[in-house]
């Protein structure tokens, strides 16, 4: 059960904390309202709160056309083109791009392979490729510190196509060749390990 005095007292006050928590419905105009609505405080015998827009509209309430509720944080919405880059961004760590090409990652996601690159550009200063690059080095160098797979093992299972591939990526990214990466322990006396 939502704590009416205390959420009144939060509207009131403008209060962010509960913006996306509690949504505002006012009996008398037929609008829901987010906490920090501009829009003069509505008296208390006139308000309604509610856990949701959708509850709130379910209630037959229309959203404020000024504090716009149906995109309050944490809703998809709210967080506007970030919520495409999240999306592409778990594709790509689960292997869309080891196994496809920007331009299906961009077809799975709705839209247009030049608008991904330019979201991609504005959200993470990256293209999807660098991101995936960087991502198949990680695992990569996560393989080679944690076991004794052979190089070319590593690199398919790391994504990349080929170990030459994955050899130049490491040797452009660290100066040097994947295998320097591999741990020694084997080679060190008994005493050092």
């Amino acid at each position: 059960m939502l704590d009416f005095d205390a959420h009144y007292e939060a509207l009131r006050r403008r209060d962010a904390t509960v913006d996306g928590l509690v949504f505002v419905a006012v009996k008398t105009t037929g609008v829901y309202c987010r906490p920090v609505c501009p829009a003069r405080t509505p008296l208390a015998r006139n308000v309604v709160f509610y856990r949701s827009a959708a509850a709130a509209e379910h209630a037959g309430f229309r959203p404020c056309l000024r504090c716009r509720p149906e995109t309050a944080p944490f809703c998809p919405a709210w967080k506007g083109t970030r919520t495409t880059v999240e999306r592409a961004l778990s594709l790509i760590e689960d292997g869309e791009l080891d196994r496809g090409s920007v331009e299906s990652l961009a077809e799975r996601l709705g839209l247009g392979p030049r608008h991904l690159a330019r979201l991609f550009a504005q959200h993470l200063d990256a293209s999807p490729l660098q991101v995936a690059q960087s991502l198949r080095v990680q695992r990569a160098k996560r393989l080679l510190d944690a076991g004794d797979l052979p190089i070319a093992s590593v690199a398919e299972r790391s994504g990349f196509s080929s170990t030459r591939r994955m050899s130049t990526a490491f040797t452009r990214l660290y100066g040097r060749p994947p295998s320097a990466f591999r741990r020694k322990a084997a080679a060190l006396p008994f005493g050092k390990r």
